[in-house]
């Protein structure tokens, strides 16, 4: 039994000494160590033994499995500061070599029909404007006809904010469409106007699959002398022609939004 445990223990130590890696550690780990291990195998057989017999071989299993495992433990950090060793060496670089380039994004799909619907108007004269997204309640409904009592700003639910100012506090709100802009313009400017107003809109409404509470909004106007809903029309079918493409048919519909 003795003679054994030394073999045992000559083979442990040299094939422990050949593992250059954790996997290769943990396969050492198993063939000698493990539950099915050479060694306990050998502990399991100590009962045949005689009882001095016994007392001798059992603490001399007993000091190998102590050595074996203080060998792993050993070589466990010796692989792993070998690791470090390797990292810190991939991670060197040469200060001297020109940097890599940041990849280039796209712009979302909902800016790049923004910028086109633009393009398109304004190669029809028209300038493109934008304005605040906290608006006042006058340039959002009072400027455009909408008083508080009027039916359509029921429809319309709003999200308000509080300025700070002198004297108390001022209720402004997230503009509900961009013809709150329209507005401004035609407080600001003198005919003749044409201009389209891109910009995000706020409702105040559950998000469902045709609503969320922020969309994009196109809002347009024409202020000339002899203008007519002939330019209305003819206007809107350029656009579509354009955006659609020639051969797309159009159809003018009356419909209701407040």
């Amino acid at each position: 039994m003795l003679q054994q445990l030394r073999e045992l223990e000559q083979s442990a130590l040299e094939e422990l000494e050949a593992v250059s890696d954790v996997k290769e550690l943990e396969l050492w780990r198993v063939r000698y160590l493990g539950k099915k291990s050479q060694l306990t195998t050998a502990l399991r057989g100590l009962a045949a033994l005689p009882v001095e017999a016994r007392k001798t071989a059992g603490a001399r299993a007993n000091r190998l499995k102590a050595e074996l495992e203080a060998a792993l433990r050993q070589k466990e950090l010796v692989l792993r500061e070998s690791q470090l060793t390797v990292s810190a060496g991939a991670g060197y670089f040469d200060v001297s070599l020109p940097g890599r380039p940041y990849p280039v994004g796209h712009l979302h799909p909902i800016i790049q029909t923004v910028y086109e619907v633009c393009d398109i108007f304004a190669t029809l004269g028209f300038q493109v404007v934008e304005g605040p997204e906290v608006e006042w309640d006058y340039y959002n409904f009072e400027a455009l006809n909408i008083p508080e009592e009027h039916p359509a700003r029921d429809s319309m639910s709003t999200s308000w904010v509080d300025l700070k100012a002198e004297g108390g506090v001022r209720p402004m709100l997230l503009r509900t469409h961009t013809t709150s802009l329209t507005a401004r313009m035609i407080e600001s400017r003198k005919p003749p106007i044409r201009l389209v107003e891109p910009g995000k809109v706020y409702r105040y409404e559950a998000s469902d699959a045709t609503h969320v509470p922020m969309f994009h909004q196109i809002d347009g106007i024409a202020i000339d002398i002899g203008i007519t809903m002939a330019d209305l029309k003819g206007t809107l079918y350029e656009f579509a022609r354009r955006f659609f493409g020639e051969e797309r048919g159009v159809r003018f519909r009356c419909d209701y939004f407040p």
